[in-house]
């Protein structure tokens, strides 16, 4: 089925305003592995990726039992078939800067899909208190989560610019978590990138954790982590890379820490952001997709 945009797609103007809603963190908070950093937020993005040379766009899509699973997709302009990568977002869902991560994917030459996790909860960008945001977030079952990307994928199959056979994923904080374990789920992911993914179980939502199905990864993974987040501590880092070891695992897939980096350093509209880790990260993980088959040509 050839893809063509409807009244739900569009183009998307950036320039200059972005519609970030605007939330307070608490200090240093840790559940269920995720360390949220001190705020508030800054005033807007510092890198905002132009669409100039992309497709954009939002629609909804068929997903399990009936429902509708918002997406929002960025694509090379060009024609021809891009290797294609899941963008997993944060607990506040499919925001903007994560929007503009898929774009950033685009220029560099991949079919990138953000699909909004949490859109049977709600718009978790409008609350205030990071507690219950962190509550709403956790009503997400692992096998709801799996469910709506595994739709999503099914839906992407059908674009002819999009090539699944190699197909890679990235996410950060619950999303990358959610790229450990759904890497682990689905055997078509050729590679993953997990940006300071949570390692601690929140049951019963989600019992299991990247350390827990070590074993049973079907690509290598690239753990991106920061040295200073309180929330995810070297000695869960060194459980995580003890357990790759022992599932023979520590030769495809690594975790790589920055040292007195904190949690969400990646996130430049946050004050935890870190350029030159961030960008450092960036281009380890787009070298992680070339070395492991996700790569353009």
């Amino acid at each position: 089925m050839k893809f063509t945009p409807s009244g739900d797609s569009q183009k998307l103007s950036l320039e200059p305003i972005l519609s970030l809603n605007r939330r307070n963190f608490l200090v240093s908070t840790a559940v269920a592995g995720m360390a949220i950093s001190a705020g508030p937020v800054m005033a807007q993005q510092l890198i905002v990726t132009s669409t100039d040379g992309l497709e954009t766009g939002e629609l909804k899509i068929p997903g399990p039992s009936g429902s509708q699973i918002p997406i929002y997709f960025a694509i090379p302009g060009k024609a021809g078939k891009y290797p294609a990568v899941l963008v997993i977002p944060e607990i506040w869902g499919a925001h903007e800067h994560i929007k503009d991560v898929a774009r950033r994917l685009a220029k560099a030459g991949y079919f990138s899909v953000v699909a909004e996790p949490y859109f049977r909860i709600g718009d978790l960008t409008k609350l205030t208190d990071i507690k219950e945001v962190i509550a709403g977030a956790n009503q997400l079952t692992d096998e709801q989560c799996f469910a709506d990307l595994d739709a999503t994928l099914q839906w992407a199959g059908k674009q002819p610019k999009a090539d699944l056979g190699k197909l890679g994923i990235t996410g950060f904080c619950r999303g990358g978590r959610t790229t450990w374990m759904y890497t682990a789920h689905n055997p078509r992911i050729k590679a993953g990138v997990a940006w300071y993914g949570g390692l601690n179980p929140a049951p019963p939502a989600m019992p299991l954790t990247p350390i827990d199905i070590a074993a049973k990864l079907n690509a290598p993974v690239l753990g991106l982590y920061g040295g200073a987040d309180q929330g995810i501590p070297q000695a869960t880092l060194d459980r995580l890379t003890a357990a790759l070891a022992a599932a023979g695992k520590d030769k495809e897939s690594l975790v790589h820490v920055y040292p007195a980096m904190p949690h969400a350093f990646h996130a430049d509209y946050r004050p935890s952001y870190r350029k030159e880790a961030a960008e450092d990260g960036w281009k380890r993980m787009l070298a992680w997709f070339r070395k492991n088959g996700v790569y353009a040509g």
